[in-house]
């Protein structure tokens, strides 16, 4: 720790943002440059705790107080050194990580955390402006072949892994690009494509071979890939979305959020326009949903010239602040707002939709009710019943499960995940293996890149002993 006493004489201060009437204008992310020095001022409030529960927090177990003396120390180089031996992909999760770090952070007793997302991110980035991150190329290769389903975070870190121990890896995307959800679910504003191509060359570098527009279990069967293959990983991901069983929900004008947001993507990525383009220009929109996935649906119907943009949540109002002595260092429960929300958003709670009706076919209105929770449900309030007007209605209710057709190829399932275990990572069938969303359910980007790596180290066992 190089100044033991920085936390009690810098003061926290976050990397600014545009305004929101500025940012809403376009599509690219919208963080300030910071300057070096601030950065490192920053980084010289960590207190390298005895016990460093921002470590214990981070799923990619980064080693948190030890790059934030070396940024402290303004050694740039060795930090990323640091930080790469946790992380593949830094310049993600600094981005977009919800940093469950910050809030065990020590000094988060006072809401006073340590900026440890924008530092981790600042890193990142300059070590790419810099010229240092360059492929890492095994000593000597092994000749065994793993192919690797799905390209989003836990299949990408995974590739790279098995690439550096001297594997083969073949990465199968079904869509057009690599990145899963990095690339179609995650807007622009929030972490621009250019992020994920600049890895991929890199990855392609170290003898990562990419294959897309290629569904396996639908395209290629599963056998195919055993027999060409010694292992296969599926990190399919978790992207069958939750829907909403109740009237009128086949009226047009009513989708699913992933469904708009690749849309989205597609189109600020200048890909051909589709057939029939969801646009909320002009629009009353109504989004479902109070996670993340909604809250990129609000900033990205802003961005397209929205009319309103009204969010619904089932859960009750969360309080604006934790019990600290209650909830340090977990994640607690608060009200929080996102950058989507702050650029326009009306939000309402405990909100339980009971139908649509439409005009012409398509929806209009939405009808809903007050939520009273009774034994773990949610039920419609007696007398609490209104209306919303609604052009375009997006659904952001969560994910059930990975795509991938697990059953038909064989595989044990629970609750719409792949059944692999927590540990190595095999599921049922030889040589076959699981991580990510797919086996763990919708979780966080940290968590995909945390898996995949373990599951790279559990196919090397595999493969070597």
């Amino acid at each position: 720790m190089g100044r033991p006493t920085g936390f009690l004489e810098i003061e926290r201060r976050d990397r600014a943002v545009a305004p929101a009437k500025e940012r809403v204008r376009g599509w690219g992310e919208f963080a300030l440059p910071v300057e070096p020095a601030a950065v490192a001022s920053q980084a010289q409030r960590c207190m390298d705790c005895g016990i460093p529960f921002c470590h214990s927090a981070c799923p990619v177990n980064n080693l948190i107080p030890d790059w934030n003396d070396l940024v402290g120390e303004e050694d740039w180089r060795g930090a990323i050194d640091r930080l790469h031996a946790t992380n593949n992909f830094p310049e993600f999760t600094g981005r977009v990580c919800p940093a469950p770090c910050e809030a065990a952070c020590t000094l988060n007793l006072d809401d006073n955390p340590v900026t440890i997302k924008s530092i981790e991110c600042e890193i990142a980035d300059r070590a790419f402006r810099e010229g240092w991150v360059t492929p890492r190329l095994a000593a000597r290769g092994t000749g065994r072949r793993v192919a690797i389903v799905g390209s989003g975070p836990a299949g990408l870190a995974c590739a790279q892994q098995l690439a550096r121990l001297g594997h083969n890896p073949t990465v199968f995307e079904k869509a057009d690009r690599i990145g899963g959800l990095l690339r179609y679910g995650i807007p622009d504003f929030k972490m621009e494509k250019a992020l994920i191509d600049r890895r991929v060359e890199q990855m392609e570098r170290e003898g990562v071979l990419f294959r897309t527009r290629i569904e396996v279990g639908v395209d290629l069967p599963l056998e195919r890939l055993l027999d060409d293959y010694d292992m296969v990983v599926i990190a399919a991901g978790a992207e069958r979305p939750r829907d909403l069983a109740i009237p009128g929900r086949d009226l047009g004008g009513i989708h699913f959020a992933m469904d708009y947001l690749t849309q989205a993507n597609r189109r600020v990525a200048g890909e051909a326009e589709p057939d029939a383009p969801i646009s909320a220009d002009g629009r009353h929109v109504v989004v479902i949903g109070g996670g993340d996935t909604g809250s990129d649906c609000i900033g990205t119907a802003n961005r397209q010239g929205a009319a309103l943009v009204t969010q619904l949540e089932i859960m009750p109002e969360p309080p604006a602040r934790e019990d600290k002595a209650l909830t340090w260092p977990y994640w607690p429960l608060k009200l929080r707002t996102s950058s989507s929300q702050e650029e326009g958003c009306t939000r309402d709670f405990a909100v339980l939709t009971t139908g649509f009706t439409g005009v012409d076919g398509r929806v209009a209105k939405l009808h809903c009710a007050r939520a009273e929770w009774v034994d773990g449900a949610a039920r419609p309030l007696a007398g609490s019943g209104f209306e919303l007007r609604a052009d375009l209605v997006l659904l952001a209710m969560g994910f059930t499960g990975t795509a991938f057709p697990g059953e038909a190829a064989g595989l044990a399932m629970m609750r719409g995940a792949i059944q692999a275990d927590a540990q190595g990572f095999a599921t049922g069938r030889p040589r076959v293996f699981a991580c990510g969303d797919a086996r763990r359910g919708q979780s966080l980007v940290v968590w995909a890149i945390r898996e995949g790596r373990d599951c790279a180290a559990a196919v090397h066992s595999a493969l070597v002993g």
